[in-house]
């Protein structure tokens, strides 16, 4: 099947116009496209960049730099730099080398367009003018031919009822006007052969050379666009790729920085820096608190003669000093006299030990 448009789309201007109109709408929204990617990288590189900022350490302190995890950390972060450094390359060969040169083809393209389908109007208006003019032609030479029959008929009739002086005057006149209406018949006539081999040179010509040529050209412009974007898709798979070699590399050295990372130097280095070099205390003695105890109660044994219980209060109450107290002032009143039998118990109330 032939792809010729001049050929094939012969009649279809119409169509072509739309068809290329939409084509560099879609050249302008690819181009958009491409500028948006690399405002995103951009604006990408900047923020990697700024968090990269953000955690690396504001000065080397001597106690952070011993460890491998954090040593493997700010190598991490300076390679993420890097990373943001390649995204902005990338953003910037983006817009160098893909936006600002189909901006400029855009334009370009448009200019192309307008004068192909200028050339196709021009071409369409003057076959049309043509047309008209055979129209016109043939509507006079019909016109013509029709007063020219109107004419004869009645010279024919004035002639078939002339019987006096006056009636062939008159169709004298007749046949005169007849004759005019002739010669104006077939003067239309050569107008209106005149028009139509004009025409149907110009519309060979209109069909066979012209829009031939303007489509053959529209379509060329076409392709171009096409290969253009392809182009385009091309070179901005081709600058991501350019980037990649880096990219690895930075990711290379960022596991090397993580493999470089050794748990048990580092705690070994923890040891180095928090040893006090001293031994750890020793066994507490025992300190006998309970001499004392027993000599008051050795002092005191003479009162436990009553009960199991008697004898328990009194071994403990030198530990419970307040309630011993408390039960003595509200006993005071009840046992007074019990208290005056037994001075030994005022006596063992106020020991030393007690207090």
């Amino acid at each position: 099947m032939s792809c010729n448009w001049g050929t094939e789309l012969w009649d279809q201007f119409d169509n072509l116009e739309k068809h290329t109109s939409w084509g560099i709408d879609f050249l302008e929204r690819y181009t958009k496209f491409v500028k948006e990617r690399a405002d995103i990288e951009l604006s990408y590189a900047k923020q990697i960049r700024s968090l990269s900022k953000k955690y690396h350490p504001k000065r080397n302190r001597e106690d952070e730099s011993r460890y491998t995890w954090f040593v493997a950390f700010a190598a991490t972060l300076q390679q993420l730099n890097e990373l943001a450094i390649q995204r902005e390359d990338l953003a910037e060969n983006l817009n160098a080398q893909i936006v600002c040169e189909l901006t400029r083809y855009t334009q370009e393209l448009k200019t192309e367009r307008k004068s192909h389908f200028q050339d196709g109007r021009r071409a369409q208006q003057h076959i049309e003018s043509s047309w008209k003019q055979l129209e016109s032609s043939k509507r006079r030479f019909e016109r013509d031919c029709k007063e020219a029959e109107r004419a004869q008929h009645v010279s024919d009739k004035i002639d078939l009822d002339n019987k006096t002086d006056g009636e062939k005057r008159c169709s004298l006149k007749a046949r005169q006007t007849a004759q005019q209406k002739q010669q104006a018949a077939e003067e239309s006539r050569k107008d209106y052969v005149t028009s139509l081999n004009q025409f149907n040179q110009d519309q060979h010509q209109h069909y066979h050379t012209l829009v031939p040529v303007i489509y053959q050209r529209i379509q060329d412009m076409e392709e171009r666009r096409i290969e253009r974007i392809g182009e385009a898709m091309r070179s901005l798979a081709e600058a991501e790729r350019k980037v990649l070699p880096v990219v690895s590399r930075c990711l290379d050295a960022m596991m090397e920085a993580a493999e470089s990372i050794q748990p048990r130097k580092d705690t070994r280095q923890v040891v180095e820096v928090y040893k006090s070099g001293f031994d750890p205390p020793g066994d507490v003695e025992f300190e006998d608190y309970s001499a004392t105890m027993r000599r008051s109660i050795s002092e005191s044994s003479y009162l436990d003669n009553r009960t199991e219980e008697r004898r328990q209060s009194r071994k403990l109450w030198p530990f419970i000093r307040k309630t011993k107290v408390y039960a003595h002032t509200h006993t005071q009143g009840a046992d007074e006299t019990h208290l005056e039998e037994s001075p030994g118990c005022t006596q063992v109330l106020f020991s030393p030990f007690s207090c």
